[in-house]
């Protein structure tokens, strides 16, 4: 791993720490582009979706008539929307993913993200509940810092505009999932 980013976790929220707060914990998802559980619905889905919009489009341009240039620009955001849900979500979450780091001090769980602006969770160990650890074969996993949300696993990687607020917030593929969660459980009883 490069240097540069192990420490920019670290340095990331060292800055939102308070004073009389010590950092316990940092780290950051797992980076680079990747397929989610998710995905073996939303491949297809987004393939048949998009399928469907790009022949529709095609089929209207080749069409004449009064109602051609509606029929042809009613199309357009089905297509765009088509071609974020088969390619460019897969960035939109690698670039988001890059710009996430997660930590966790004596005193409360942070979360820094954003992919145009930069927004800053936290959350009380004092008050937080419902903690809970989503753990893979190879160690690395995801720890909910809350109750789990209906119907969030279905879009577990699929960023769209103003859905964070209804997301459980959580540090997202961590390597060693299963230490981190000890850990942070560990400092939750101290300040408890």
């Amino acid at each position: 791993m490069d240097t540069t980013f192990a420490l920019a976790p670290q340095n990331e929220i060292t800055r939102v720490l308070d004073s009389g707060e010590s950092l316990m914990w940092s780290g950051a998802p797992r980076q680079g582009m990747l397929l989610r559980p998710n995905d073996a619905y939303m491949i297809p889905f987004s393939l048949l979706w998009g399928g469907f919009a790009i022949f529709w489009e095609a089929s209207v341009l080749r069409i004449s008539g009064p109602n051609a240039v509606f029929m042809s620009l009613w199309g357009i955001p089905f297509v765009l929307i088509g071609l974020y849900m088969i390619v460019g979500r897969f960035f939109v979450d690698a670039r988001i993913r890059a710009k996430t780091f997660y930590g966790f001090s004596n005193r409360r769980a942070i979360i820094i993200s954003g992919l145009f602006s930069r927004t800053i969770t936290s959350l009380s160990l004092r008050t937080l509940t419902d903690v809970s650890l989503q753990e893979r074969p190879d160690r690395t996993g995801t720890i909910l810092l809350g109750r789990p949300q209906p119907y969030s696993s279905w879009s577990s990687g699929m960023r769209w505009p103003g859905m964070s607020q209804y997301s459980t917030p959580a540090f997202e593929m961590v390597p060693n999932a299963k230490a981190v969660y000890d850990q942070l459980l560990e400092a939750q009883r101290a300040v408890a």
